[in-house]
Parts: structure tokens; C-alpha cells; sequence
């Protein structure tokens, strides 16, 4: 099932999307205002049932998708979390996760425009498998940590090359230069492995499953947990594998008039547009 966050009329609304293109509101159906808040109240499979008897507000074009969850409370992401990527950024990952945090005005939507900078030309791609959180948790074992996953969506972890080799914070934080979507899907409808692949323009440039993950994501789960309070609908970017534009030769960067789609099995496809940020 796709549980999905958007706008109608102005108005931030959240529901299911059907597979004939329909939207059902949920907004006001009594799980909570917002995804997160059914997700935090352990709704999703009442708000999916109910689903299937409510009249549909209109059809998915009708409608600007939003972020899955916009109002989530942490974004945290991993470097280097296939072997394969890990060795073309020549990266040591030792025996941990890498964690990073990225800022929410950092990522837009399904469909809205990724900005690369006039301040540089060394916009990346990195397509990544995003967690979403459902279950609360701090110093969470890694044999329960699956429990306290919601679901799944999909992340374009963007990054200025140029400023990241200067400061891992800085080039993960660009004004839109990520994005996530473009819905969420409950990790009960979800079998692993799931294959992920990074267009550009049409072109394949990453293609991998998540069986090759360094770290899976009960790892991740466990590590982060570590060092912060997990909550309901925070996001952990998972890692992106080999193919991204700074190791190809010559270099491929992102450039205003680009679209970029990332593909995830079981989930559906991520896709915006490249402008160039206004000066």
C-alpha cells in the first residue's frame, strides 16, 4: 500500500494512493492529522482498511505530492554503505556506520525541482533505500531493531562534490539538492532484496540490491540509536552503491534541463527535474 503526503487546494492533506491513480484522504478519518501521527499511533493498517471504503478525493495528478513525511524530525544518512561505491570514493569504511545529518530544506519532493547551485557545477547523484522509523527507541538491540521499522521510501541523497571534499556537512546540505518519495510503503509490504537503480535522462548509472549493503538496515537502526532517541517517522538514508557521476570518466554532473529518476523494487520511482538555482 503507497501512504502518501500532499497538498490540495493549499491545504497539507495525507492518505493512501491507489493503484488506479486515486487518492483517499485520511486526514480527518481519526489516525492523525499527518502521516506521522498514524505512524506514532500504530494506525497504518486501520488507516489502510479504512482506505478501501472511502470515496476518493480525486486522482493522484490532481493533487502536488509532498514529501512522505514533512514533518519528520530527523534525517540522518550513511556514507559508503555498499562495498562497491565505498571503493570508486576510495573510503575506509571500518566497522561502522557512517552517519551524517541532512537538513530538511536540504531535500524537496517527487516532482519539484532540484536545485544545482550557481555556486558550483559538481551537483551529484546518490540513489538510496530511505527507513523510516515507526517504533521509539535508544540503544535499540540489533535482533529487535526490524520492529521498529514503519516502512520504506525512496532518497536522492544529492551532494555538491566540490564543498563535500571540504566539508562532508556542507556539500549534504545545499538548498534542494536531495530529495525523497514519492510515497511510503509499510515495511509489511516489503520483501528483501530490493534492486535499485539511478537514471539520468534515461541513461542507467547505478544498479545494485540490497544485498550487497555493508550495513543493513537493523545495523544502522542499532548504531543510531547509539548516539540519539530514534521517534516515529524520523528517516535513515541507507547508502548509495557504485555509478555515481564524480567517478565516471569523464565526470557526469548534474546539469539544469536533467532528469533524475531513482527505481526501487517493491516501491516505485523517485523522479525530478534539474534547474539552476537562481543567482
Amino acid at each position: 500500500m503507497k501512504f502518501i503526503s500532499f497538498r490540495q487546494g493549499g491545504t497539507a492533506r495525507w492518505g493512501v494512493l491507489r493503484d488506479d491513480g486515486a487518492v483517499i484522504d485520511l486526514s480527518d478519518a481519526g489516525f492523525g492529522s499527518t502521516l506521522r501521527q498514524a505512524i506514532a499511533a500504530d494506525l497504518l493498517g486501520a488507516a489502510g482498511t479504512r482506505a478501501e471504503q472511502e470515496t476518493p478525493a480525486g486522482q493522484v495528478e490532481d493533487v502536488e505530492l509532498d514529501s512522505p513525511l514533512p514533518d519528520a524530525g530527523k534525517l540522518l544518512a550513511v556514507g559508503a554503505n555498499y562495498s562497491d561505491h565505498a571503493a570508486e570514493m576510495n573510503r575506509d569504511v571500518g566497522g561502522d556506520p557512517q552517519f551524517f545529518i541532512r537538513l530538511p530544506s536540504s531535500v524537496v519532493a517527487h516532482g519539484a525541482p532540484i536545485l544545482k547551485p550557481f555556486v558550483s557545477d559538481h551537483l551529484d547523484y546518490e540513489g538510496e533505500l530511505a527507513i523510516v522509523i515507526g517504533k521509539p527507541g535508544r540503544h535499540i538491540a540489533i535482533e529487535d531493531a526490524k520492529d521498529h521499522i514503519a516502512g520504506y521510501t525512496i532518497f536522492n541523497d544529492g551532494t555538491v562534490r566540490d564543498y563535500q571534499q571540504v566539508s562532508l556537512p556542507v556539500g549534504k546540505n545545499f538548498k534542494a539538492s536531495g530529495s525523497i518519495g514519492p510515497w511510503f510503503v509499510p515495511a509489511a509490504d516489503i520483501s528483501f532484496p530490493l534492486t535499485l537503480e539511478t537514471r539520468v535522462n534515461g541513461e542507467v548509472r547505478q544498479h545494485n540490491t540490497t544485498d550487497n549493503f555493508t550495513f543493513g538496515p537493523a545495523r544502522l537502526i542499532e548504531y543510531a540509536s547509539r548516539f540519539t532517541r530514534l521517534e516515529p517517522g524520523d528517516i535513515i538514508a541507507s547508502g548509495t552503491p557504485a555509478g555515481v557521476g564524480a567517478r565516471r570518466d569523464p565526470p557526469a554532473w548534474l546539469k539544469a534541463g536533467d532528469t533524475l529518476e531513482v527505481e526501487i523494487s517493491q516501491i516505485g520511482i523517485l523522479r525530478n527535474g534539474i534547474v539552476n538555482e537562481p543567482a
